[in-house]
C-alpha cells in the first residue's frame, strides 16, 4: 500500500513489455512499479518543489495517472469532454432540481433567481480553480491528494491526505445512503401493494445499485449518464406542462420578493448552494480525460445546463404552483396517475446519480489498497475480486447507516454542512491562493480572481458554520426514529418542511401494513389534501435533497 504519496503520484505509467524496442531495464522497472515502486520523473520532482510557486513548476510531462493506454487491460483515459460533461450533469442535477421550485417560494421570485445565477457563477469559478490546481499537479485524483499537497508544505502531507480523502469518500458514502431512501420513498410512490415492507426495496436497491458500479471505469457511465439526464428532463418538463395546464396546487398568486427570517432565508440559500456541488467528484472525472486540457469544456457544458434547467423549472413550477408548491416538486402534479409517471421516469436518475457517487468511492478506496500494483492497471483476479467486493461492501456500509441511525437525515445534513461547503467552495478558493501566493494583486486579472477566491472561502466558511449550527439544532430538537423498527416516530409539533413551517395537524401518516422493518425508510406522510410528500425528521434533509 502506497502512503508516502498521493494515490495518483504512486500510479506509473505502465510499460508494454512487448512494444518494439522494449529493453530489460524498461521490463525491470515496470515490474517494480507493479509491485509498489515509487519510481520518479522529472516533471513530479519539479512538482515536488514546495519552495517554488506551485502553479509554475513547470511541469511539462503528461499526468502520471492510473494507467497508460499502451501496454494496459484497463484503459483509464478514455473521456470525451462532451461524455465528462454528461456524467457531472447525471451527477450534479439529479433531483437537486426539485427543489428549488420551493425556494423560490420561500425567497420570493426575484431574489432566487439572483441567488441560482450568483451561486451558479460560483460553483463555476471553483471547477475551474480545481481544473488549474490538476494541470499544476497531474497526478491529484481526489482531495485527498490536494490536501497532500497543500499540507506538505506546513509537514503535515498525510494528515491533510488522509483527512480530505476519508472526508470526501465519508460524504460520498452519505450521499448512497440519501439515494437508498429516496429510491425507496420512489417505489413507495409506484407501488399499490401496500404489504410490500420498505426494507425490501432498499435491499433490491442494494443490488442494482452495485451491479451498475461493477465496471472498473466511467466510461460505462458515460451511456448511463445519458439515459440519466433523459430522465430527469423528461420528468421535469412532464412536471411542468402538468402544471402549466392544470394548475394543481392553491392559489396561482407568486411573490417577488419576501420578507424572512434568518433560518428560513439561509436554509434556502443553501439549498442553491448544494444543488450546485458535485465537486466533490471532479478530481476523479478529471483522472480519466483522454485530453486533460478539455476540462473547462466539460465544466462549462455542465454549467450551461444545471443552470439553464434550474432556472426554467423553478420560475415555471412556482409561477404556476403557486406559494405553496412542494418539494420535491415531482409531486406537484394534479393527477395521481401523472405523478406515478413522473416519478416512474425519475428512477434512472435516482439510480445513476448514486453509482457515480459509488464509482467515485470505490476508486478512492481501492487505489489507497493497490495504488502503484498492477492489479490497477490489469485485471487480475485479486484485482477484480478486491473491485467487486469493495463495491459491495460501501452499498452495505450505506444501506446500514441509513438504516441502523435514528437521526440519518439530521447527520446527513450535519455532514453536508461539513464537506459540500469545503469542496465545492471554501476549499478551491484556498487552493487558488496557494497556487498564487505571492501574486495576489500581479495584475487587474489576478486582483478580480483573488477577490472571487475570496469570496469562495467566505461561502464556504458561512455555509459549514451555519450549517453546522442548524443541523446540531435540529438534533437537539428533533425525535428520532427507532432503527430496524416497524414502529414511526410521531411528528410533535411543528416540523420543516422545504424551508417552511408545516403544522403537524395537516399531515396524515400511512403505514405499509405488514412492514416488520421500517425505520427511516418507511417515512412517507402525505398532506390531507391527498398529496405525498417527502417527511425528513427535520428541513435538514431538504437541505441536502439536491445532493441527491
Amino acid at each position: 500500500m502506497a502512503t508516502d504519496k498521493p494515490a495518483g503520484a504512486a500510479l506509473q505509467d505502465t510499460v508494454d513489455e512487448t512494444a518494439s524496442g522494449s529493453s530489460k531495464e524498461k521490463v525491470a522497472s515496470s515490474n517494480d512499479q507493479y509491485s509498489g515502486g515509487l519510481k520518479e520523473n522529472a516533471s513530479v520532482d519539479r512538482a515536488n518543489d514546495v519552495s517554488a510557486p506551485p502553479a509554475y513548476n513547470g511541469v511539462e510531462a503528461p499526468a502520471p495517472s492510473i494507467a497508460h493506454e499502451d501496454g494496459a487491460e484497463i484503459n483509464y483515459h478514455t473521456l470525451e469532454w462532451w461524455q465528462a460533461g454528461i456524467i457531472m450533469i447525471a451527477e450534479t442535477v439529479s433531483l437537486g432540481i426539485l427543489s428549488l421550485p420551493a425556494v423560490l417560494a420561500t425567497l420570493g421570485l426575484a431574489p432566487g433567481i439572483v441567488l441560482i445565477v450568483f451561486l451558479s457563477v460560483m460553483s463555476w469559478y471553483s471547477g475551474l480553480v480545481l481544473g488549474e490546481f490538476r494541470r499544476a499537479y497531474p497526478w491529484v485524483q481526489s482531495f485527498g491528494d490536494a490536501g497532500e499537497v497543500l499540507g506538505r508544505s506546513i509537514g503535515m502531507g498525510r494528515f491533510f491526505q488522509e483527512f480530505m480523502g476519508w472526508a470526501q469518500t465519508t460524504f460520498q458514502i452519505f450521499v448512497m445512503g440519501s439515494h437508498l431512501l429516496t429510491w425507496v420513498i420512489c417505489l413507495n410512490n409506484l407501488s399499490d401493494n401496500r404489504t410490500t415492507c420498505s426494507i425490501i426495496w432498499a435491499v433490491v436497491g442494494v443490488f442494482v445499485f452495485w451491479v451498475l458500479n461493477t465496471p472498473r471505469t466511467l466510461k460505462c457511465a458515460t451511456y448511463m449518464s445519458f439515459l440519466s439526464f433523459f430522465s430527469i428532463f423528461t420528468a421535469v418538463m412532464m412536471t411542468v406542462i402538468d402544471v402549466a395546464v392544470e394548475r394543481p396546487i392553491g392559489s396561482a398568486s407568486i411573490d417577488v420578493s419576501r420578507q424572512l427570517g434568518f433560518t428560513s432565508a439561509f436554509l434556502a440559500a443553501t439549498n442553491i448552494a448544494i444543488a450546485f456541488s458535485g465537486h466533490s467528484c471532479f478530481f476523479s472525472v478529471m483522472s480519466e480525460f483522454k485530453k486533460p486540457e478539455d476540462w473547462p469544456k466539460a465544466l462549462a457544458l455542465l454549467q450551461v445546463c444545471d443552470t439553464t434547467l434550474y432556472l426554467v423549472a423553478s420560475v415555471v413550477i412556482y409561477v404556476y404552483g403557486g406559494p405553496d408548491v412542494p418539494s420535491p416538486a415531482l409531486t406537484a402534479a394534479g393527477s395521481g396517475k401523472v405523478r406515478k409517471a413522473i416519478w416512474g421516469i425519475a428512477i434512472p436518475t435516482i439510480v445513476i446519480a448514486g453509482v457515480i457517487y459509488g464509482h467515485v468511492a470505490a476508486k478512492y478506496i481501492f487505489l489507497r489498497l493497490f495504488g502503484g500494483t498492477k492489479h490497477v492497471a490489469h485485471r487480475t483476479r485479486v484485482g477484480t475480486a478486491a473491485w467487486l467486493a469493495v463495491t459491495v461492501g460501501i452499498w452495505v456500509i450505506a444501506f446500514v447507516i441509513a438504516e441502523s441511525i435514528p437521526i440519518f437525515n439530521n447527520l446527513l445534513g450535519l455532514v453536508a454542512a461539513l464537506f459540500v461547503s469545503w469542496f465545492s467552495y471554501g476549499f478551491p478558493g484556498i487552493l487558488w491562493l496557494y497556487m498564487h501566493s505571492g501574486e495576489w494583486f500581479a495584475g487587474a486579472k489576478k486582483t478580480a480572481m483573488f477577490a472571487m477566491s475570496v469570496a469562495l472561502f467566505v461561502v464556504g466558511l458561512v455555509l459549514c458554520a451555519l450549517g453546522l449550527w442548524s443541523s446540531g439544532e435540529a438534533i437537539a430538537q428533533g425525535g428520532a426514529a427507532e432503527p430496524w423498527s416497524s414502529h414511526r416516530r410521531e411528528l410533535k409539533g411543528k416540523q420543516h418542511l422545504s424551508g417552511r413551517m408545516i403544522d403537524h395537524q395537516s399531515i396524515t401518516d400511512e403505514p405499509r401494513q405488514g412492514c416488520a422493518a421500517s425505520g427511516p425508510f418507511h417515512k412517507r406522510l402525505w398532506l390531507k389534501s391527498g398529496r405525498p410528500i417527502l417527511a425528513p425528521s427535520s428541513f435538514e434533509f431538504r437541505a441536502v435533497l439536491p445532493v441527491l
